[in-house]
């Protein structure tokens, strides 16, 4: 007996399972959440089952939908894996998409990626930036950097670093004179960042009581533009010493004051498990392990383990 029922059907089918939305599932495909309506329907209508519980905006898989997914699963899996294998030997193997928020990218990632070009020349890095975390499943991306606890299933997660929130401003601002304590900060216009948060908590930890005064002042919703504004001179800033480390070395910016806060979150760089031996993927993600191996960092200790 043969099922008269396309492939693109059921990889749509998949699709949804994973997402468990027509519009996420349509952005991944490429497709509009219309037409993957439609496939889900004729799908329904040619099994004669409901394969999802539609709820608003989301879909659930059903209990014959869940059954069906699970079948179909590992097979799709399957076929992925072995054209991965083949991708690697195409015209466009060497094309790598790397995932990472605008501010990372700005701040970190950007000023350096000319060395890997250096090194790697048949690689074409494509660079693609969001502050929502990029989802490895679709293979529309190689690599991402995350920022968070490392807990990743399905992910191979390899630590970078461990930032710290430190103070920062223009020399011109301080008259290269660091600040003698925390509370000294006060002294100063104050830029926050998108929460204001920061500040709250790099005072918190140092036992100063900030004004209301302090917590008002500039706010960016972009790490990236707010240490613009502090190399502006238009006050001092909290930031991750990782997105403040150029701009310290190129002298733009410097230390307000001696101090620092750990961060509980790190930066890792993750890729599916089953493609971190593709030569591509291999190539960057032991690239930018070096890369954060050596790049100055104020305060960093031995927060770099694994590397």
């Amino acid at each position: 007996m043969t099922l008269n029922v396309s492939l693109g059907a059921v990889r749509t089918f998949i699709e949804v399972g994973r997402q468990g939305s027509i519009k996420r599932a349509a952005q991944q495909l490429n497709v509009t959440p219309g037409a993957v309506s439609q496939q889900m329907k004729a799908l329904e209508a040619r099994f004669g089952v409901q394969l999802f519980e539609r709820r608003n905006r989301e879909v659930k898989l059903s209990t014959q939908g869940l059954r069906l997914f699970d079948k179909l699963k590992s097979g799709f899996e399957q076929i992925e894996a072995a054209l991965q294998m083949f991708e690697v030997r195409g015209p466009r193997s060497r094309s790598l998409v790397v995932s990472t928020t605008p501010s990372f990218a700005s701040c970190w990632l950007t000023p350096r990626l000319g060395r890997f070009a250096n090194q790697h020349p048949d690689i074409d890095i494509r660079l693609e930036t969001s502050a929502q975390l990029a989802d490895m499943t679709s293979g529309m991306v190689d690599v991402a950097i995350r920022h968070g606890c490392g807990t990743y299933p399905g992910l191979d997660a390899a630590l970078l670093f461990t930032p710290r929130l430190v103070a920062v401003a223009s020399p011109l601002l301080l008259d290269d004179c660091p600040l003698p304590s925390p509370a000294d900060c006060l002294r100063y216009p104050l830029l926050q960042d998108r929460d204001r948060a920061d500040w709250s908590a790099w005072f918190a930890a140092h036992g100063v009581k900030p004004t209301k005064y302090a917590m008002k002042g500039l706010t960016y919703a972009d790490d990236a533009l707010l240490i613009q504004g502090a190399i502006a001179g238009q006050g001092l800033a909290i930031v991750r010493d990782v997105y403040a480390a150029c701009a310290l070395e190129a002298g733009s910016l410097v230390l307000a004051v001696n101090a620092a806060v750990p961060t509980q979150a790190k930066y890792f760089v993750v890729a599916q498990s089953g493609r971190v031996a593709v030569p591509k993927i291999a190539a960057f993600r032991q690239w930018i392990l070096d890369e954060a191996s050596i790049a100055p960092m104020p305060f960093q200790d031995n927060d770099r383990l694994g590397l």
